[in-house]
């Protein structure tokens, strides 16, 4: 197992949480799997920008993102060098801590 570090989100996971997630999973589904409900209003087929996370620790352990990712990711809301979609990233053998950002565009509920 590998480990992941969530900071603290104020309506997510407002104390943070430390997770075991499974190699091979994608960080969407990890968070989902254990409590914390992040957005994903495309379902995970990287239509949209709502699970957007940022990693802090672990970002070049992942797979590079292929192109609808990459192009996905420039309209997400507060976009770093290291953010990517969850639903697209997939845990590897190294630590992660993952932010979620504080906002999200989300097409369907504006």
């Amino acid at each position: 197992m590998t480990q992941m570090i969530v900071l603290p989100h104020v309506e997510l996971c407002p104390e943070g949480a430390v997770i075991d997630a499974k190699p091979g999973d994608t960080i969407c589904d990890t968070l989902l799997a254990n409590g914390i409900e992040i957005e994903h209003a495309c379902e995970k087929s990287c239509a949209c920008t709502t699970c957007h996370v940022v990693l802090r620790k672990g970002f070049d352990s992942l797979q590079p993102a292929e192109e609808t990712e990459e192009d996905l990711l420039d309209k997400a809301w507060g976009l770093e060098p290291t953010s990517r979609l969850s639903c697209q990233a997939v845990v590897g053998e190294q630590e992660l801590i993952v932010e979620i950002p504080k906002y999200t565009i989300n097409m369907v509920k504006e």
